[in-house]
């Protein structure tokens, strides 16, 4: 807690230097030249002694508040949203900034949604995150441009707003490469029916990956259906019935996976020993809960969200320029999460469940 009866020159006298330079550190100025141990000392100084910038003197110097606003959809319903918020925070916090969170609607017209932007603004606001449910491309507020703007998790339909999103193809060659490190040669994929970035560069890293392992990504099996547990079920179902059933399933995310693992119950397989499955995203509730627990991927929500108020609060402070991020998504990778659903395949002398 920051002491009201201690100053900046107490902090000087206490570190051996200046005024000014105790300033430049505590400001962050990026033109300062002082060396990594003065840097050191100030803070130390600043910390024995309880003191905090004047909040209220450092916005009339500099025009800043402080302040970030976050436009998120539908945060109670998204299972992800919470990590896009921590990373958004704790980056935030990071630099001395603090995150006024604003919730909207995936249904909300461009009215409400400018209206959600300007109750930002109104409050002063330095820059603005805007993080719709799932990854899209998105019509932006036309307010959005006021101040500083970074996307999460989307992309703006005129590409005029710098974005972070996941690496979709990456993260589903890493998950079908899983599959063929395992020794599967017959992979299916279980996609979303959603016609969205995510779903078609999932399509097309699976399809790639075969293609690069010698396989024909072309004729692979491929069933859709909503991308939650009864479509993942209907789907599986189908492609289980396949003449020539595949080995190991690719799955849009881990909901579909989790109708997956019902299907080969009903079915007769086990998994692994017949089946290996790998999903997406990582859900926690869902992914660690199965049996065998589920191999996915992960998507890189926290990441995301401290990546954009990082870059962000680096616009404010004119280290960073957004415009010229804004042509060119920023993309993060989609680690592997290694658990029990992934094994070798089955011996084709072998009969599989109930076929």
């Amino acid at each position: 807690m920051s002491n009201k009866n201690i100053g900046i020159k107490d902090v000087a006298v206490a570190a051996g230097v200046s005024v000014t330079t105790v300033s430049h550190v505590l400001n962050d100025v990026s033109y300062a030249r002082i060396s990594t141990e003065t840097r050191a000392r100030v803070k130390s100084a600043a910390a024995q002694l309880g003191y905090g910038p004047n909040r209220l003197a450092q916005a009339l110097r500099t025009q800043r508040t402080g302040l970030l606003g976050l436009v998120s959809e539908d945060i109670a319903t998204m299972p992800h949203a919470g990590r896009i918020i921590l990373g958004a925070d704790d980056a935030a916090r990071a630099r001395g900034y603090n995150l006024m969170i604003v919730n909207t609607s995936i249904s909300a017209s461009p009215g409400s949604r400018n209206a959600d932007v300007e109750a930002l603004l109104e409050r002063r606001v330095d820059g603005i995150l805007c993080a719709p449910k799932y990854h899209r491309i998105l019509d932006v507020p036309g307010n959005l441009g006021t101040v500083p703007a970074v996307l999460v998790n989307a992309v703006s339909s005129g590409s005029s707003i710098a974005a972070v999103v996941p690496d979709e193809e990456g993260g589903a060659k890493t998950a079908v490469t899983a599959l063929l490190a395992a020794g599967h040669t017959r992979i299916g994929f279980l996609n979303s029916t959603d016609d969205a970035p995510f779903s078609r560069g999932r399509l097309r890293g699976f399809a790639d990956t075969l293609w690069e392992a010698g396989l024909d990504g072309g004729t692979a099996p491929v069933q859709t259906g909503p991308a939650e547990v009864q479509g993942g079920y209907e789907a599986a179902l189908r492609m289980l019935q396949l003449t020539k059933p595949p080995t190991g399933i690719f799955c849009y995310n881990d909901r579909m996976a989790m109708g997956a693992y019902r299907a080969a119950a009903e079915v007769g397989l086990s998994i692994p020993a017949d089946l290996s499955i790998v999903g997406f995203d990582d859900q926690e509730l869902i992914a660690g809960n199965l049996y065998p627990g589920l191999t996915t991927v992960a998507l890189p929500h926290y990441e995301m969200g401290a990546w954009a108020t990082g870059t962000l609060i680096d616009a404010i402070e004119g280290k960073a320029n957004l415009a010229g991020l804004a042509p060119h998504p920023t993309v993060l990778d989609c680690p592997l999460v290694t658990r029990g659903s992934v094994g070798p395949p089955p011996d084709p002398a072998t009969p599989r469940g109930n076929f």
